[in-house]
């Protein structure tokens, strides 16, 4: 298997397809890569020369944030938000969502599965009122 930024890439898929593995790196993104690099897009993972696989890497490591210096540099974004008390970084604190979308309805995923919603009114029968 090859290893670029410390992922292993899949075998068997096209390059351009493999490439999008690593975090950071999308399919429009391993395109650009392999034109800059003059690699052939539709070559499996396999088959690619150790030559192709140094210029694929030195290109990524010299132009691209890629797997944990990213995450690392998205965590330090967040973290400044929330020191400065930004209306993103309060946001993230509430863990509500934070690019603008309405929380009446349809904010399941981020705040989780939680049901506010009230009953009727109306108490039982055999309590007492």
């Amino acid at each position: 298997m090859a290893r670029i930024a410390g992922i292993n890439i899949p075998n068997e898929k096209r390059i351009e397809a493999a490439l999008p593995v690593i975090y950071g790196i999308g399919f429009t993104l391993s395109k650009k890569i392999l034109a800059a690099t003059n690699v052939d897009p539709n070559k499996r993972t396999k088959d690619l020369s150790e030559e192709e696989l140094n210029r694929i890497r030195e290109y990524i490591e010299k132009n691209f944030k890629v797997e944990g210096e990213l995450r690392q540099q998205i965590l330090l974004n967040i973290k400044r938000l929330k020191e400065i008390s930004a209306y993103r970084g309060i946001r993230h604190i509430r863990g509500l969502p934070v690019r603008g979308q309405r929380t009446k309805t349809n904010s399941r995923t981020r705040r989780g599965n939680v049901r506010k919603t009230a009953g009727s009114g109306r108490k039982a029968a055999s309590e007492k009122t």
